[in-house]
């Protein structure tokens, strides 16, 4: 009887101790985008676009963002000192990880205003993996309404937005389709991609894109 009572003890302490865990997690997640522009640093939503920012940090605690690019400018015609940059991990089928389900500006109330971080996703809005944008000036287009589900926005820029403009301002061309004219021709490496709080949770999935550097 004793043993079965300290087994119910050990297990409410492991639950107790799970809570607490959970609930000390940041609402909000600090992250360093180091690239060879200059350092971007920005500040993720955990509480209002929980899986987004979960999926991104997979990629940040991972070290999948690391040695990737900033590879798309994509400036406001008539106005090309705003629009947006995009980067990440490509087209790189060795750093993917499964899809979140998207999370609407309609449902998290983030819009996409200037310095916010946005996930980007092709034809299907639940397709979104390692590429994200970063909005200089305000981008509502992108933002949900109607039938249209829009992208996920899940933070803002706190320091280097100087970076981000100075991105969006280089050269650009090739491409095709909506990206038309649009890649950056001498791209922007992302060196490092760092949490800045709260506890790193690799995923423990293999890291393909390693292989050769490690030889």
């Amino acid at each position: 009887m004793r043993t079965i009572f300290y087994a119910l003890l050990t297990g409410l302490a492991a639950l107790l101790a799970l809570g607490t865990a959970a609930a000390g997690a940041p609402d909000t997640i600090r992250v360093r985008i180091v690239t060879t522009a200059g350092p971007i640093t920005v500040a993720l939503d955990r509480k209002h676009a929980p899986k987004t920012v979960e999926n991104f940090m997979d990629y940040v605690d991972d070290g999948r963002l690391d040695g990737t690019q900033f590879y798309r400018t994509s400036r406001r015609k008539g106005d090309p000192k705003h629009g947006f940059i995009q980067g990440g991990i490509g087209m790189d089928a060795r750093r993917v990880l499964p899809s979140v389900p998207l999370e609407p500006t309609s449902e998290t109330g983030i819009k996409h205003s200037d310095a916010t971080i946005s996930m980007a996703h092709g034809a299907d809005p639940d397709s979104a993996t390692g590429n994200f944008s970063i909005m200089v000036g305000d981008n509502p287009s992108l933002d949900a309404h109607g039938d249209y589900r829009g992208f996920a926005a899940f933070g803002h820029v706190v320091a280097g937005m100087n970076v981000v403009k100075k991105i969006l301002a280089m050269k650009s061309g090739g491409g095709r389709g909506s990206m038309k004219g649009q890649m950056i021709l001498d791209p922007v490496r992302i060196v490092r991609v760092q949490r800045l709080n709260g506890t790193p949770h690799p995923t423990g999935r293999p890291k393909p894109w390693l292989i050769n550097i490690r030889r």
